[in-house]
């Protein structure tokens, strides 16, 4: 193969890798201005320290961003810190929410934590067998088949929800200590959360 052969090889691989990489997050600015547009079909939750559900907001149009009022601008008139406050349209209506972590999922994300904490005893885990082992053994037929699976904790560290997909990608957003999640194709908005992403197998291996 002649030499600009293999450089033309060579750049038509570099963009499709590019491009590739990017389709999640064009996906993401897609989704953002559609939310922007009709807002998302999701589940706003709230959760104190405990883990436990403060409120649960379910809507067919739940948009979500920040309060700028309350962002750092430096004397130029620039933002040099995101605000921590959520602005929040509910079927046209406006909320705020502050301090306390929330999760907003898009409709058809399920949590599996959920059915995790009906069949087993959360206050009383058995020390011996590691947290999300347990929980990878116990939902097995909803982690088939998924390459990723996110747990979230609350600020205290207590495990609150875990989400399983096969495509996964992160995005850093407009709010203070937040992020935001693609999971195969849904959006999963997290808030003053610690979180965690692990290789399925990996938790099956241990």
């Amino acid at each position: 193969m002649k030499k600009n052969s293999i450089y033309l090889v060579l750049l038509l691989l570099a963009s499709l890798t590019t491009i590739l990489s990017g389709c999640n997050f064009l996906e993401n600015k897609v989704g953002e201005m559609k939310s922007a547009l009709k807002g998302r079909e999701a589940i706003i939750q709230t959760y104190d320290e405990e883990s436990n559900i403060i409120d649960r907001i379910e809507a067919r149009s739940i948009d979500i961003g920040p309060e700028d009022m309350f962002s750092t601008i430096d004397s130029q008139g620039n933002k040099i810190k995101n605000s921590g406050v959520l602005s929040i349209t509910v079927g046209g209506k406006p909320m705020m929410h502050v301090g306390s972590s929330l999760i907003l999922a898009e409709k058809d994300l399920h949590n599996i934590f959920e059915e995790f904490a009906k069949t087993i005893n959360i206050k009383n885990l058995d020390r011996s067998t590691p947290f999300l082992n347990r929980l990878v053994n116990s939902m097995s037929n909803m982690t088939t088949g998924k390459n990723l699976l996110i747990l979230i904790r609350s600020q205290s560290g207590k495990p609150l929800a875990t989400y399983v997909g096969n495509q996964v990608s992160y995005f850093a957003t407009d709010v203070d200590k937040s992020t935001g999640i693609l999971i195969d194709g849904k959006y999963l908005f997290i808030y003053r959360c610690d979180y965690s992403i692990y290789d399925v197998s990996l938790l099956q291996e241990q």
